[in-house]
């Protein structure tokens, strides 16, 4: 809006954005080819990482990071966990094994699970600098599995606040993805 007339908008245009691509216009000059070996996503543009990007970025490294401790966990100390899950069996019986011992080989499986998503968001993380807008998309993906994350956890712990701190960054890694800087970054022409 103007100074001088409130009833009349500005005839400036908006601050320009370094990182955004630009897209031609219908009937405009067409982007140029994809350098030879770069595996056919979008060419690069110039400019540093916008702030929501990076914040982003780091999130997502920080929570990869802690569900890779926590499936470390998991797959190392399986019998303990499976024994204070399920309860241990009378280990007076000498053919029987414990309960925990059991269930073991689960706890492990899990960890292995979680190591792996934790695996796909650091890489995910890593990816950014590319701007190949399949990477938005996985990170908008590793949110989900995020909160899906979350909703498991629910279950099994008992400090209700660890929970709503898990689950407000969950839903932080799905609602920053579609930012408008996010998406001019990544070159997305909408919201997912």
């Amino acid at each position: 809006m103007s100074t001088d007339d409130p009833g009349t908008p500005d005839k400036t245009p908006p601050p320009p954005r370094p990182w955004a691509r630009s897209n031609p216009a219908p009937g405009g000059p067409p982007r140029p080819p994809h350098p030879p070996g770069t595996g056919g996503g979008l060419p690069p543009a110039g400019g540093r990482m916008p702030a929501p990007v990076s914040s982003l970025r780091v999130l997502m490294t920080v929570i990869g990071g802690l569900q890779a401790i926590l499936g470390l966990a998991l797959v190392t100390n399986s019998v303990s966990i499976a024994a204070s899950i399920w309860g241990e069996d009378d280990a007076s019986t000498y053919a029987r094994r414990a309960t925990g011992e059991d269930h073991a080989g689960l706890v492990v499986f899990v960890g292995i699970l979680i190591l792996a998503v934790a695996a796909w968001g650091i890489l995910t993380a890593l990816k950014f600098p590319t701007r190949h807008p399949n990477v938005r998309n996985s990170a908008i993906a590793y949110g989900w599995m995020t909160l899906a994350f979350t909703v498991l956890l629910w279950a099994f712990m008992t400090v209700l606040i660890l929970v709503l701190i898990w689950l407000a960054l969950a839903i932080l890694l799905i609602v920053r993805p579609n930012q408008p800087e996010c998406r001019d970054w990544f070159g997305a022409p909408g919201r997912l």
